[in-house]
């Protein structure tokens, strides 16, 4: 796994074997930052990633200059992975919390620029759109903010009055979601 691009550019990060994780490709992980590049500036942006597993998105969002990326996951390894990765490569704006999910997004307040979930692909469908119903209710979106949810095919968002685009990269779909949205309809 590496870095793409920013000041960590081709930083290798080692994965430890035995990790509960589906890391996004590298693939897949370029052509979602080279999608958000023309929707955000990541200088001083705020942003959660949720699931984080590795920490995959998370080194990437730092690496482009985010002010702060808070990275969610319930296992205790991955947490302890991601915060050592962030002492070893000084990401000191990246701050690890072991959490469920959806009890942090319930009890989150201020408003985000970008929100990053990636659950694991065989959590029941109707969980990932509650995701996306907990950030709209609560208000986590920054007015230009985005939400991406990585998610298997067999997840539909289509007629999501925020959605405003979708992307397929083999086995990987990228719903992207907004309040800048005009359409009424979504995607």
């Amino acid at each position: 796994m590496r870095i793409i691009r920013g000041r960590l550019q081709r930083r290798l990060i080692h994965v430890p074997p035995g990790l509960p994780v589906r890391p996004t490709t590298d693939l897949a992980k370029e052509s979602l930052f080279n999608i958000l590049e023309n929707d955000l500036d990541f200088e001083g942006l705020n942003a959660l990633d949720l699931f984080s597993g590795t920490g995959s998105i998370s080194y990437e969002l730092v690496s482009r200059g985010c002010r702060s990326v808070t990275a969610i996951d319930e296992n205790s390894k991955c947490i302890q992975f991601i915060s050592d990765t962030a002492k070893k490569f000084e990401m000191p704006n990246l701050r690890a919390i072991r959490a469920d999910v959806f009890r942090f997004l319930s009890s989150l307040s201020a408003p985000l620029g970008l929100i990053f979930a990636d659950p694991p692909y065989e959590m029941e469908p109707e969980r990932f759109h509650e995701i996306v119903r907990l950030v709209f209710e609560r208000s986590l979106l920054e007015q230009e903010g985005v939400l991406v949810i990585e998610h298997p095919k067999n997840v539909d968002f289509m007629g999501h009055p925020y959605l405003f685009d979708v992307r397929k990269y083999g086995k990987v779909h990228f719903s992207f979601f907004g309040l800048q949205v005009e359409n009424d309809e979504g995607v």
